[in-house]
């Protein structure tokens, strides 16, 4: 086991040739044992991602952020990367699907391949051997000329049946290429995270044990050579921002109730942080648990998440559901996105067909469907002034649920959506008084102003209640 070398700031990004290549389980085992060797770990992901970032946050001890190349722009991200590297050493970007996959099939918008250029990383190739020989050559020699701009620094491969089938791949690996093979990852069920219909598990759910952090910490240790790792990686360039030790100053001025629990749990670190910033306090609470509301709070922020599969808890706890209801009625804002919507409404009805009562600030009902009902990326543009901003404003974000609304949904919607590709979408955006509920899940780093927007109506109702 080697130990931690003096050096300059340093990362990569851990890309895949196709989606279940194997990234998270790489990226997981890899921040362990980073870590475990003493350096101060940065985790990153590529999309829009909340569960693989839980698990980054658990292994490393520090919020994973998202970087995305069609939510955000290009100066956000590298001004968010070079934030985050504040007091870390080393940056380990995790990227969504296949490297070159995403916002379309004619550019790279929206690909790990692009964040890798846009923070100027290398990337470790991470490929799915299983009952491959010589071809996963052919198949890392085509990733590996498809973008000359690209860097890579090695190839994984990852569900190694023997130590011979690793040696055949490198042999072929070693005569078509130039990129060193870095390991291989034997197969190991002990290795794989629960899943579920929207991905893995989440954090709150399946918290990694200590048993668990070391089996990826010394699997990786034992197959991959990280001090040629760390070798090849490079020293960092960070991107001009706020000089270190000056901030912006900030009145905690208003308090806003955060729902976080098993049951809500989707939050982007950005979104909270933009409330913080324009002078929000976060109370988090729990939905399934509590009784009450924070206190003193003026304002209430419900996060994706799995709601469904928490109904039963969620109808059971009276008192908050009276709660919510009573402060939506007082006419405090009340925000919600997927899972918060289907909290703020009527009533969820299960994959089992049970029907559960919510909150009731929202007059519609929602239902699980057995197929998925939406995924992808999603602009809205505000039809009137909102919780959010003034009409006109434009956010980006995505949608991915398995629920919809039951029947016909109300009439009051405040969302104008536009999908990524050239087709129609239904309004959306639900309102009543001053709560709103949407499928979609919003990034506050897409547009400015919104965090502050929703703040300001907190503050607005925290001044009505003085009268």
């Amino acid at each position: 086991m080697g130990s931690k070398a003096t050096h300059s700031k340093t990362g990569f990004l851990i890309g895949g040739t196709s989606s279940g290549s194997g990234k998270t389980t790489l990226s997981l085992g890899i921040m362990a044992a980073l870590k475990r060797r003493g350096f101060e770990v940065a985790p990153f992901k590529v999309g829009p991602d909340y569960i693989d970032p839980g698990h980054h946050r658990r292994v490393t001890g520090r919020p994973s952020r998202n970087l995305d190349g069609w939510m955000l722009s290009r100066e956000y991200c590298r001004e968010a990367f070079s934030r985050s590297m504040d007091q870390a050493d080393l940056a380990v970007v995790e990227g969504v699907m296949g490297l070159f996959d995403g916002f379309s099939g004619t550019d790279e918008a929206g690909s790990s391949a692009q964040m890798a250029k846009w923070i100027g990383l290398p990337v470790i190739l991470v490929v799915n051997a299983a009952s491959m020989a010589r071809s996963a050559a052919a198949l890392v020699t085509g990733f590996e000329n498809f973008d000359p701009e690209l860097n890579f620094l090695g190839v994984v491969f990852n569900n190694i049946g023997s130590k011979s089938h690793l040696n055949y791949l490198t042999e072929a690996l070693s005569v078509h290429s130039d990129l060193p093979c870095l390991g291989g990852i034997p197969r190991d069920e002990a290795l794989r995270i629960p899943e579920r219909h929207l991905g893995l598990v989440t954090d709150e759910e399946h918290i990694l044990s200590g048993t668990e952090t070391d089996h990826l910490a010394d699997t990786v240790e034992a197959h991959i050579n990280l001090d040629l790792l760390l070798e090849r990686a490079g020293e960092l360039h960070l991107f001009r921002r706020e000089p270190e030790g000056q901030t912006r100053e900030k009145t905690q001025s208003v308090k806003i109730g955060v729902a976080m629990d098993s049951a809500f749990c989707f939050y982007y670190p950005d979104n909270l942080e933009t409330l913080e910033k324009a002078g929000a306090t976060l109370a988090y609470f729990s939905p399934t648990e509590d009784e009450s509301l924070p206190e003193g709070v003026c304002g209430l922020y419900f996060g994706g998440g799995y709601p469904e599969l928490f109904a039963e808890a969620l109808s059971g706890n009276t008192a908050m559901r009276r709660a919510v209801k009573a402060a939506a009625d007082s006419g405090m804002p009340v925000y919600g996105e997927c899972g918060g919507l289907m909290y703020l409404s009527e009533a969820i009805t299960d994959f089992d067909g049970a029907r559960w009562e919510m909150t009731g600030c929202l007059p519609l009902e929602t239902r699980m469907q057995e197929k998925r009902c939406a995924l992808g990326y999603r602009e809205i543009t505000l039809k009137e002034s909102s919780l959010l901003g003034t009409s006109g404003t434009t956010v980006r974000g995505h949608e991915f649920h398995y629920s919809k609304p039951v029947g016909e949904p109300p009439e009051d919607r405040i969302y104008r959506v536009t999908p990524r590709i050239d087709r129609t979408l239904p309004d959306e955006g639900y309102v009543k008084g001053n709560t709103l509920g949407s499928y979609v899940h919003l990034h506050f780093g897409s547009s400015a102003g919104v965090g502050e927007a929703f703040v300001a109506r907190c503050n607005a109702y925290k001044e009505s209640t003085k009268r």
